[in-house]
């Protein structure tokens, strides 16, 4: 059987509310990077350009030439056990998603990331949504899905204050200021913001 390439990456691991964000990507080995043109890591690219590629990819996922899954978990998962078990978790639920056979399957990580360990081969790159495509797919799908979530969730009474569509949830000046004088919302993560109380 052809080898799989999978990149990992995850979106929104030190925002101070919603959920952490992991894209798994997969392509065979000889991919061809023309049909899915700038991918690059998520955050050198502008919004528009993510959310192209993230269009682009459903196009090729729905022609069966690349796949991709998204899986957030919540701010109150990650309160209740932590930002790296809630990646891990995450992650491993991407990987179900996309019913891999783990033996056929080289896995390119982001960072300090480590796949499940049946997945033998794997390799953990630094900076590695730059330096490998498949990685930057990824990264660009994990923070497109995030992004949305919270832009919808920006439009709910109960967040208007919080403005989530402009920060998405990061600690910003101005998000920081909100929390200080009104508290926190259901979609905080508490363990995040003890400081700011």
């Amino acid at each position: 059987m052809e080898k799989m390439i999978i990149g990992i990456d995850e979106a929104g691991r030190g925002p101070l509310a919603g959920p952490v964000s992991v894209g798994v990507a997969c392509t065979i080995a000889d991919f061809d990077w023309g049909q899915i043109e700038g991918v690059h890591d998520s955050k050198k690219l502008t919004e528009v350009k993510r959310e192209a590629i993230y269009e682009r990819a459903k196009e090729l996922q729905k022609m069966g030439i690349l796949d991709f899954a998204v899986v957030m978990v919540s701010a109150k998962v990650i309160d209740e056990i932590g930002i790296v078990p809630s990646v891990n978790r995450a992650m491993e639920k991407a990987l179900v998603r996309l019913s891999l056979v783990p033996g056929d399957c080289m896995i390119k990580l982001d960072g300090g990331l480590k796949a499940p360990q049946e997945y033998i081969h794997q390799e953990t790159i630094i900076k590695g949504d730059a330096k490998e495509k498949v990685i930057g797919l990824a990264s660009i799908v994990a923070k497109v899905t995030r992004d949305r979530y919270m832009v919808q969730q920006s439009d709910k009474a109960a967040f208007l204050p919080y403005n989530f569509a402009k920060h998405k949830g990061y600690g910003t000046k101005a998000h920081r200021e909100v929390i200080k004088e009104i508290g926190l919302s259901e979609i905080h993560r508490v363990s995040f913001c003890r400081n700011l109380l």
